[in-house]
């Protein structure tokens, strides 16, 4: 797809969330040059085994895992602590459309690459940053991570069989996802660009697309004021949806069945 082929990214993030962002956007066709340290890379190509190919630096091979986010990209190692690699991303920049971090609050400003330094560099740059909690508030400066973005937003308590401990989803969705909504923040910007001429400053935080993701069951909560219980299975008001033990062994089967004209068909 060339939707966004003649869009250039910068892109500094690792792990999950910032990547599967900019691979979204890559597979519309932005030119993203992935920043990576030195010697190491982005962590996640050790996250394995499984891995694939030789091995290199410190590494086995590339992991499955960074494989599954980091598709129609091009690496650059930078040294982001060095005052010669901070003006190679200026310069980068300078030509580029998006610039996307996944940094802890203040960490960048202290290297001149925070959203007012770059910003001045290039007035029509899109600025993106996701972290844990976002970029205000008392918890700005605090890392995020996934499984306990789970647990703090309450999708835990929400999955999982109502006789067990609550369970984290099986994926890191909250990354997934807020890699999505970044993805889809930073093509509302440029649009707006098209128009305005000016850059914009995107703050996407795990926890803010957690909460997103609650979805209905929050709605049900700020209406009905009670709090959710394990909805994995049933869906209380789409009922019976159940999951089921069938007879084959080893197998389980789900019956979604979403209201009473269905279920008669059935």
């Amino acid at each position: 797809m060339s939707a966004l082929k003649n869009i250039r990214i910068v892109d500094i993030t690792r792990a999950m969330a910032g990547p599967y962002c900019t691979m979204m956007l890559g597979d519309f066709g932005a030119d993203v040059i992935k920043i990576e340290r030195p010697g190491s890379g982005d962590e996640s190509r050790g996250w394995g085994p499984p891995f694939v190919g030789e091995a290199y630096g410190p590494y086995s091979g590339t992991s499955a895992y960074y494989l599954s986010a980091n598709r129609n990209k091009r690496s650059l190692t930078v040294n982001l602590k060095d005052s010669e690699g901070q003006e190679i991303i200026r310069r980068l920049v300078r030509v580029s459309d998006v610039f996307i971090e996944n940094y802890r609050t203040g960490v960048l400003d202290k290297m001149g690459l925070g959203v007012e330094d770059l910003t001045t560099e290039n007035p029509g740059l899109i600025y993106c940053s996701i972290s844990g909690y976002g970029r205000t508030g008392p918890y700005k400066e605090l890392p995020g991570y996934d499984a306990i973005i789970q647990a703090e937003g309450g999708l835990m308590g929400i999955t999982g069989p109502a006789d067990g401990p609550p369970s984290r989803v099986g994926i890191p969705i909250i990354d997934i996802t807020s890699g999505m909504f970044a993805a889809s923040a930073i093509m509302a910007a440029l649009y707006d660009r098209v128009q305005s001429g000016q850059g914009q400053h995107i703050d996407v935080s795990l926890l803010d697309s957690q909460v997103v993701l609650l979805s209905n069951v929050a709605s049900n909560y700020l209406v009905g004021k009670n709090p959710p219980k394990d909805l994995e299975m049933p869906i209380p008001i789409l009922l019976p949806t159940k999951r089921f033990r069938p007879r084959i062994k080893d197998l389980w089967s789900a019956l979604p069945i979403s209201g009473s004209g269905n279920f008669y068909v059935m």
